[in-house]
């Protein structure tokens, strides 16, 4: 398949907002997860609720439940009888049925779950991941070389400049890994911010679309394009690899390709853009912590995964399969129940200083990842890129700060990451 030359930085583009969300009267009992105000102050919400009412509720999208504690998100994450995964998006209910749903595995249940999850261990396991380690290292310089050149040709002195970590750095990475590994052009980039914004951001709120500016199209067209050029599974890249393996001897169905490619294309790059943007986020602001890196380079895995606990981006979702109550509360059928990883790891019950960022913090079984057996099969390619992409910026800019703290914007909805992330880099 043939693709354009890569451009270096794929500029911002201004996405739509969608409809302006109704104010909150309550959080307890009329939460909006995809408010703006819930973004901006999310930890503050979550031990709000922790202290008065750990299960919050609301009838907004037909009917939802938020759970912050550590022990019922775990319980929700391992039940499968309670709750089916067919939809991890609150939103549009799915129209792929269970026990597949759209985009497996992840939206996929019990057995047919462990069967779409192994066709995609080989892909994601730890010594191909490991491969990808110079490729994105040197491409985090690139950036890098490209924000300062950036940044200088607009600086107001010789001293200081000014970029954004988020849409100049963070938000390219993943972009470029997930691209690669799936054969799909890079300069397709703002397209999938497109594609990531009305799926996690501000789903149901695009309207009716052309059915040509839809993901369905997108990946139906990029999945036949590899049908008609096929290559080697050796060869080619993951969307190769998916149209060459088999369930009990029968290729995958189209939808089933499509809904994987959508799930890699999707969940690949927004968690992992926000994760690496809400790091840098914390570095702006604790000088102490900058510090601690720097001068002593045994601290920096455990910073890592301070870091995937601390700023963890993921909030799934399940679909209530049967009336049942939780931790006291009437679920019923139908309803939407939220898993807040984030404020699982910010229970104070289960990590001592949860909501205290501890850089050396030496027992952390944080849930960034997930739990049950939807958790993340892509965590090696995640915390590699994670780990490159800071490793890479405090080389070479270890001296930065927030240009304005009112300045920065959170991604509303189950992904939560800095949007817009101004610094001004000391140097």
């Amino acid at each position: 398949m043939t693709q354009s030359p890569p451009s270096s930085t794929p500029a911002p583009i201004d996405l739509p907002t969608g409809q302006e969300p109704l104010p909150v009267r309550d959080w307890e009992t009329d939460f909006d997860h995809t408010h703006p105000d819930y973004a901006a102050a999310a930890p503050e919400i979550w031990e709000q609720l922790r202290q008065a009412c750990p299960v919050a509720h609301t009838q907004r999208f037909g009917g939802t439940w938020l759970p912050v504690r550590h022990a019922d998100v775990e319980a929700i994450a391992h039940d499968t009888v309670n709750y089916t995964s067919q939809g991890v998006i609150v939103g549009p209910r799915p129209e792929v049925d269970a026990p597949m749903g759209p985009a497996p595995p992840i939206t996929s249940d019990p057995p047919f779950h462990a069967i779409a999850r192994r066709l995609l261990l080989p892909p994601f396991a730890p010594k191909p991941i490991a491969a990808l380690e110079a490729s994105t290292r040197a491409y985090c310089h690139e950036l890098i070389d490209n924000l300062l050149a950036k940044a200088d040709e607009n600086a107001s002195s010789t001293d200081t400049a000014i970029a954004d970590a988020a849409i100049d750095y963070a938000q390219n990475i993943p972009v470029r890994v997930i691209a690669n590994m799936l054969g799909l052009p890079e300069h397709d980039a703002g397209r999938f911010r497109t594609f990531i914004h009305r799926v996690i951001e501000a789903p149901g709120q695009a309207g009716e679309l052309p059915h040509e500016e839809t993901l369905d199209y997108y990946l139906d067209t990029q999945v036949a394009e590899h049908r008609a050029n096929p290559r080697s599974p050796e060869d080619g890249d993951l969307i190769d690899y998916l149209l060459s393996v088999d369930i009990d001897g029968m290729p995958l169905l189209d939808e089933h390709a499509r809904g994987t490619i959508a799930l890699l294309l999707i969940a690949g790059i927004d968690t992992t853009w926000s994760a690496i943007g809400a790091s840098l986020w914390h570095l702006a602001e604790n000088p102490a912590d900058r510090r601690r890196w720097i001068e002593d380079p045994d601290v920096r895995p455990f910073a890592i995964e301070e870091f995937l606990r601390f700023c963890a981006p993921v909030t799934m979702a399940r679909i209530a399969a049967t009336d049942h109550e939780l931790s006291g509360c009437p679920v019923q059928e139908g309803n939407w129940v939220l898993l807040p990883f984030p404020a699982a790891n910010r229970d104070p019950e289960v990590f001592e200083d949860a909501d205290t960022f501890v850089i050396d913090r030496k027992v952390n079984r944080h849930t960034a990842f997930g739990l049950g057996i939807h958790r993340c099969l892509g965590s090696n390619l995640a915390r590699l890129e994670v780990s490159v992409a800071i490793e890479t910026w405090m080389e070479r800019l270890p001296e930065f700060e927030l240009l304005d703290p009112a300045l920065v914007r959170w991604s509303t909805g189950q992904v939560r990451g800095p949007r817009v992330l101004p610094v001004r880099l000391i140097r």
